[in-house]
């Protein structure tokens, strides 16, 4: 099968997925923010972000972990696979047993002294803790077989084990109105439970279907290295993230309380369920760059790269711009209440990730090269910004939303730097990436804003402008995407596969 059509095809797999999975979470968040209440949801999110600060090394192995596998793909070096897939599984048994003993002290420590809770919500708090480290460990040891998954570009597999798992979070949502005691307790035990026999389905189907998921015990010095030394430099730049995202969680809760917490909770709700339809295009798509490099074929790789960024932006132009328009009258409808602040953390998250979405390429070019100790060290130190300039902030007064911009400015820094620190890397020309995606996606964006903008200035917010505007500022964005977004010879792509369909349909 050829690079476009397989492309398509498991980014199809990954769209169905995602059509099913976004709904379900979506009405999932609505109905467990209802149960739990504002507070007991805020509680939630801080406790899970405050274990989610561990996976900074976590991140770094995964990165590793898919990298090795699908360079050894791409190189057709079979009888590697089962070494890296072995040794992989016992590195994340070793980085679990740490995460348990020091998350668990760490976290108890926070929870009494740091954290700002509700009176008696501490002893809920802790078994939240608990839960939230089992559920991190147990999919800690599963990333060896998503990556092989995802590396052997099976996202039909990955597609049905995602839906599976939404669908039991959905029997979640029902079992919580049944339970008697402490919901919020309750529901981190569920959420641990689920976890753990989806962690079981996955390593069923990997050892039934690829041969170097069969685990045996051992002991490769030299790949431990390398694996271990790879993940080391990119543990810099996963930290980053992590503390820009979990840390600034913290950071709200200390300064504005459990509340802003719920509301920066449920916009990360809807912003996960944007950045998927990107985040499966991007699954498909990633595995293709590092075969691309380790085959030596540098060409397609510059042009995936290239592709992959404005793509992923142009798909969030036509799902992320409506939300933005219509997120106040969207929020007030699927939520019973919507917690202060939502509205704008929404928008303003949409727009972080699509400035984030647009480097994501350029970032597995520079992994699957091997060699990023010069890329990890500029990057994280740029991108760790984000942190401290926001605790300065708050520490000044400033209002809760100052982090997103704050966000924003770093990271469409790093996606010009990281243009540059491709072309050391791989010979990558930036120029390129700077026509052909920075100078499209600009006046995509700005002929997109133009009628949908007009239309809302003119209608009062409610069902019937709903209604109207987003199917508008679709078919804007779509048609300034074929108007100025893409090349003439994407365009015919474009053209031929629609028209390709419509004949499969007749």
């Amino acid at each position: 099968m050829g690079t476009n059509s397989r492309l398509v095809k498991n980014t199809l797999f990954l769209y169905f997925r995602s059509l099913i999975t976004v709904g379900i979470s979506l009405f999932t968040s609505r109905v467990v923010l209802e149960v739990l209440g504002i507070e007991n949801y805020g509680i939630y999110n801080v406790v899970g972000g405050f274990v989610a600060l561990f996976s900074i090394i976590s991140s770094s192995l995964t990165a590793s972990i898919s990298r090795y596998l699908a360079y050894s793909l791409g190189k057709g070096a079979k009888e590697k696979l089962a070494i890296i897939f072995s040794t992989s599984i016992n590195i994340q048994i070793a980085i679990s047993i740490i995460v348990i003993l020091f998350g668990s002290i760490a976290g108890i420590l926070f929870i009494d002294y740091k954290m700002n809770l509700p009176a008696g919500s501490s002893g809920a708090a802790k078994w939240v803790l608990f839960c939230s480290i089992f559920t991190f460990c147990i999919n800690l040891i599963s990333v060896p077989y998503n990556a092989a998954i995802i590396a052997h570009e099976r996202m039909s597999a990955f597609a049905y084990i995602s839906i599976l798992e939404v669908s039991l979070k959905l029997g979640i949502v029902y079992l919580l109105y049944l339970s008697p005691d402490n919901k919020l307790i309750s529901y981190a035990i569920l959420m641990a439970c689920v976890s753990l026999l989806i962690r079981v389905v996955y390593g069923v189907y990997c050892k039934n279907n690829f041969e170097e998921c069969k685990y045996h015990w051992c002991y490769d010095k030299q790949q431990i290295r390398e694996m271990t030394g790879f993940a080391g430099w990119t543990f810099f730049t996963n930290g980053a993230m992590i503390f820009n995202t979990q840390g600034v969680n913290i950071l709200i809760n200390i300064f504005f309380g459990v509340t802003l917490n719920a509301s920066r909770g449920i916009a990360t709700q809807v912003e996960a369920a944007v950045s998927k339809f990107t985040g499966d295009f991007m699954t498909a798509l990633n595995p293709q760059i590092t075969k691309s490099y380790a085959a030596g074929d540098f060409q397609t790789m510059y042009s995936l790269i290239c592709r992959g960024a404005k793509f992923s932006c142009f798909l969030f132009l036509c799902i992320g711009l409506p939300i933005i328009f219509e997120a106040n009258t969207i929020l007030g409808l699927w939520l019973k209440e919507v917690p202060a602040g939502t509205v704008m953390f929404v928008r303003l998250s949409i727009i972080c990730s699509m400035i984030t979405a647009l480097g994501h390429t350029g970032y597995i070019g520079c992994i699957a090269t091997g060699d990023i100790k010069r890329y990890s060290i500029i990057v994280s130190i740029i991108g760790c910004l984000v942190f401290p300039l926001t605790w300065f902030a708050y520490n000044l007064g400033a209002p809760v939303i100052t982090t997103y911009i704050i966000y924003g400015a770093v990271y469409l820094i790093l996606d010009f730097v990281r243009l540059w620190i491709l072309k050391d890397l791989i010979g990558f020309p930036p120029v390129v990436f700077i026509k052909s995606v920075f100078a499209r996606i600009l006046p995509t964006i700005i002929l997109a804003l133009i009628i949908p903008f007009i239309l809302i200035s003119f209608l009062e917010p409610g069902i019937i402008r709903l209604f109207i505007s987003i199917p508008i500022t679709v078919i804007s964005s779509i048609t300034s995407i074929i108007l100025l977004g893409v090349t003439n010879s994407e365009r015919k792509e474009i053209f031929k596969m629609v028209s390709d369909k419509l004949r499969l349909l007749r």
